[in-house]
């Protein structure tokens, strides 16, 4: 069985995914989600809207393109609805930080 999975991860096509853009573009681009969902302890004041919103809309778009793209990238579209999810989550965070709420005054020093 060991001989077998060397062997397939020792073929060309295997090799050329690898080192492609197709593979390490999406590797790369895990860094949006991860820190978005990083974020998600933090206080919703330092929450972006236009920003989390700019990033919803991108993830949204290039879900399309990882999905239409042939060969299909499953690996970008998996990194897109994640994104896509934790954006949301954040702008719900932020709506409901600055909509939702009654907020308590601040206090003065």
């Amino acid at each position: 069985m060991s001989k077998r999975l060397s062997k397939s991860l020792l073929t060309k096509e295997t090799r050329d995914y690898f080192l492609s853009t197709h593979f390490w573009g999406p590797i790369f681009n895990w860094m949006i989600p991860i820190a978005a969902i990083s974020d998600t302890r933090k206080h919703p004041k330092i929450i972006s809207g236009k920003m989390t919103l700019a990033l919803t809309l991108y993830s949204l778009v290039f879900m399309r393109f990882a999905w239409k793209v042939q060969p299909r990238n499953l690996l970008l579209f998996a990194c897109h609805i994640t994104n896509a999810g934790a954006q949301m989550t954040q702008g719900y965070r932020f709506l409901d930080y600055h909509y939702g709420q009654q907020k308590e005054p601040e206090q003065k020093k």
